[in-house]
């Protein structure tokens, strides 16, 4: 972005912060306090917060993407492309054609001739399907292989897709079991403490519990883990219950009605409400 003149002064946002530089055109290392209400700076800086709510929007637009293995199609990837903040949070996340078959790794999109892709080969090639998905990492059967990949090739993605952890529905799991307490029995010595790390990580709580709702395959679940309930006293102590899933209508689901996806997701909650738990009484209990 080019220089805004703000008096005696000349003004620009650089990857987002505003700059400043006087009038024989040295930066200063801060906008003096005498331009704040200069009309250019303050159009600059509204335009540098809507910048970064549009960032943050288009990261969560994409990861919503992701979470939900939605179908996108290529002509709305074409559309958004040119837009830096939509081509940085969409560059090298790994695409499926609709069959599910892994294509590659996004690199371009160009309404003529396509998506350009780094397939498994390490091959720079043009597929034109019409639609595409970002898939959840855990539906993803090379997903070690990707990720080695990946490393080698340096790729950088800006929503967390091969990286993000996964967890899957053990093979020797009865069909019929209603919860799994991997991550039940952390020890928080006020309940103020687990409420807290529920929302600094991003989840909701309800009723005693910390919830996590997943759409797989168009139908919405719910994972749910104990936590504790409010009752005016959060000062005294809680532990991490078992973790279940239920659906829409609050009817628990037993583990084979359970997706991989809201699976995985659900664990992830369970595992990093669990981390947070009191390490140093365990300690000394043990």
């Amino acid at each position: 972005m080019g220089w805004v003149s703000a008096g005696d002064y000349e003004v620009a946002l650089e990857a987002g912060r505003l700059v400043c530089r006087n009038g024989k055109g040295r930066r200063l290392k801060s906008v003096p306090a005498k331009l704040k209400e200069e009309p250019a700076v303050v159009g600059l800086r509204q335009l540098g917060e809507w910048l970064e709510r549009h960032e943050a929007r288009c990261l969560s637009d994409v990861e919503q993407w992701m979470v939900r293995s939605l179908p996108v199609p290529t002509t709305v990837l074409a559309r958004v492309w040119p837009d830096p903040a939509w081509r940085a949070a969409l560059s090298d996340m790994v695409v499926t054609g609709a069959d599910g078959g892994v294509a590659g790794f996004l690199r371009d999109v160009d309404p003529e001739r396509g998506l350009g892709l780094v397939d498994l080969d390490g091959d720079t090639v043009r597929i034109t399907p019409d639609v595409v998905r970002v898939p959840h990492p855990v539906l993803l059967e090379d997903l070690d292989e990707l990720r080695e990949f990946a490393v080698e090739l340096e790729m950088d993605q800006r929503v967390e897709q091969l990286f993000r952890e996964v967890w899957h529905r053990p093979p020797g799991l009865a069909p019929e079991t209603v919860s799994v307490d991997t991550y039940a029995g952390g020890v928080f010595k006020e309940l103020r403490f687990l409420h807290s790390r529920t929302t600094q990580l991003g989840y909701r709580s309800r009723g005693g519990y910390a919830v996590c709702p997943v759409v797989e395959d168009g139908v919405t679940v719910e994972a749910r883990i104990w936590i504790g309930e409010h009752d005016g006293y959060d000062a005294y102590g809680t532990e991490t219950g078992p973790l279940g899933w239920t659906d829409s209508s609050g009817r628990t689901l037993t583990a084979a009605e359970v997706g991989p996806v809201a699976w995985s997701d659900g664990m992830r909650m369970a595992a990093a409400l669990y981390a947070g738990r009191d390490v140093e009484d365990e300690e000394q209990a043990a």
